[in-house]
């Protein structure tokens, strides 16, 4: 039986694209292992990122190491794929020979092809699951209007709602009992196909799936944020009262220059409108600092706005200077151990694990993320706390 070993980095995207490919690749003979170290599989796919900079270090010394793998005559032939090879794929062939060929984001039936497979449209909605079973992730909607995203996955393109609901109905035979419903942008799903915003109809039919106990909403711009989103999230029990909405900044100087399309009084009144419909809702923000432009009073308004929100949780992206070291690691993405961004710490697994038992967890694989900054310590994020809250724990001095 012919093997094949999947790899996967960057986001949850990309993880749901690889296991549309995994469910390909096995119908057409394979049998498929995940980003496995002990396979003695012969081909490697590598599934990259392309977006910020540790995300595409990451994504090259995985093909230099899969390269190298090659050279030794551990594997036979390797295919770049994704988000890395859709933006420097004409950089990246001279200088990686050891590829056998790179596909963009979106010639999934070339990568099958190249295998010697036919690619299945009666497989559209079929997937290989490599998260734990009880969750997976939902992909609506492709593609977005801001940073680098259009340049790599193009515009903003819904996936057909019935599209939707077979896979999600799908997964639910499967044992998922937790949708995490992905798109750059969620909130805009459905005007592309249908005139208008559909995302509110799409949750009270995912609602509707029997198996399926929980729902989380991801990544939903400010832009726009449909009323009747914000009615389905109030009265379905199913939906968890949780948002992540990337404001980015509060100054309309700063929106306008970063060609946000709401204002700093939209931002106000939509978590106002928010937290008086669902109460208990935890509000998760992305906030960008440091852009060209901003002033003291822009950023004094940005703190103001945090202070007067109090958002449970944010994100953030380090960005630091050419050949400095950055400020914090991602050691743990989604229950799986970052090899390459261990390494790059200067730590081994044996410490990692030994500070994640110290701090209550023994092991990895129920940790939806753990952030290790020098001199400070941990962050960790768990799937799921045995009462069944979300929870985050911050442990410091652990260098």
């Amino acid at each position: 039986m012919k093997k094949i070993n999947v790899i996967t980095l960057g986001c949850s995207k990309n993880t749901v694209d690889s296991e549309h490919l995994m469910a390909q690749l096995a119908a057409a003979g394979y049998t498929v292992a995940a980003d496995s170290d002990r396979t003695d599989a012969r081909v490697v796919v590598v599934n990259t990122c392309g977006f910020i900079g540790d995300a595409k270090q990451e994504s090259i010394d995985m093909i230099l190491r899969a390269a190298a793998a090659k050279q030794a005559g551990r594997i036979d032939r390797l295919f770049v794929v994704g988000c890395l090879s859709e933006r420097y794929a004409d950089e990246l062939r001279p200088e990686l020979p050891e590829v056998d060929e790179f596909f963009g984001v979106k010639d999934w039936e070339g990568v099958v092809r190249a295998l010697g497979g036919e690619w299945r449209s009666d497989l559209a909605t079929e997937r290989r699951l490599t998260t734990p079973r009880h969750y997976a992730y939902l992909k609506i909607g492709e593609g977005c209007g801001y940073c680098a995203i259009p340049l790599i996955r193009g515009p903003h393109v819904s996936v057909p709602m019935e599209q939707v609901l077979d896979e999600a109905r799908r997964l639910a035979a499967g044992g998922v009992r937790e949708l995490m419903v992905i798109a750059q942008d969620t909130t805009y799903y459905g005007v592309d196909l249908y005139g208008r915003r559909r995302l509110a109809d799409l949750l009270t039919e995912l609602c509707r799936i029997g198996g399926i106990e929980w729902i989380r909403l991801h990544y939903a711009y400010p832009t726009g944020f449909p009323d009747d989103v914000i009615e389905v999230m109030a009265h379905e029990p199913k939906i968890c009262k949780y948002l992540d909405i990337p404001f980015q900044h509060i100054s309309d100087a700063q929106l306008k220059a970063m060609k946000r399309r709401h204002t700093k009084a939209d931002a106000y009144r939509l978590v106002e409108r928010l937290r008086a419909a669902v109460p208990d809702i935890a509000l998760r923000t992305t906030l960008l600092v440091g852009y060209p432009g901003e002033t003291e009073a822009d950023f004094a308004e940005l703190l103001q706005f945090v202070d007067d929100v109090r958002f449970e949780t944010n994100g953030r992206i380090t960005i630091s200077r050419r050949n400095e070291p950055p400020e914090s690691y991602l050691l743990v993405n989604g229950g799986k151990v970052m090899e390459d961004a261990l390494k790059r710490s200067g730590k081994g697994k044996r410490w990692l694990l030994r500070h994640l038992r110290q701090a209550g967890y023994p092991d990895a694989e129920k940790l939806f993320c753990v952030e290790w900054t020098p001199g400070r310590g941990f962050y960790i994020v768990p799937l799921e706390e045995p009462d069944g809250r979300d929870a985050a724990k911050e442990t410091l001095s652990a260098d």
